[in-house]
């Protein structure tokens, strides 16, 4: 069984937790209201169905926080890159690539590279921010704070300017001779 931490790791270089809890409240909120239209119609209090808001929201935005917080988590540290449910070690990022210009005709072909985190697109409300990798490969992070993500990630990895193209080695990238 897996524990879910409360919030950044000590060193945590960046952290987002994905989602906020105080979406919950909106549970209560929904059974005072139903409570208030009650009474302020004049049928009375009647408990039925201001309980049943009660549980049923809170129990479907608990369970989509609970998702958001697993799924949208973005944390850096100095040894590794937590997005979402998957752990990428920052040793392997060889270089950020430039930001994406905003609505740009033709997209930088980073923006269809493979995204962190076992998810098969950018999540809603975040940017992706293009990564080069060891091994000629290329992916993208993402963060709601992509300026935050990337000003974290730029002491740990230099900007990348060479070619996307994955054909290469990255020893010819880096100007090493191969053995």
């Amino acid at each position: 069984m897996t524990t879910e931490a409360s919030g950044p790791a000590s060193g945590a270089l960046f952290y987002e937790s994905g989602a906020s809890w105080l979406w919950v409240l909106l549970g209560p909120l929904a059974a005072a209201t139903m409570l208030w239209i009650q009474v302020s119609s004049g049928y009375g209090y009647q408990p039925l169905v201001p309980l049943t808001f009660l549980v049923v929201v809170t129990g479907l935005l608990a369970v989509q926080v609970k998702a958001a917080r697993i799924h949208t988590r973005v944390e850096l540290t100095a040894e590794t890159l937590r997005q979402g449910t998957e752990t990428f070690p920052v040793a392997d990022i060889v270089g950020l690539y430039p930001p994406a210009p905003n609505r740009a005709q033709d997209p930088p072909k980073w923006t269809s590279a493979r995204t962190l985190g076992e998810l098969t697109g950018v999540p809603r409300g975040r940017t992706g921010i293009g990564l080069r990798l060891s091994h000629n490969r290329n992916a993208q992070a993402w963060a709601r704070n992509h300026r935050g993500l990337r000003a974290a990630l730029a002491p740990l990895a230099p900007p990348y300017t060479g070619p996307f193209d994955t054909s290469r080695p990255d020893d010819l990238d880096a100007g090493i001779e191969p053995r």
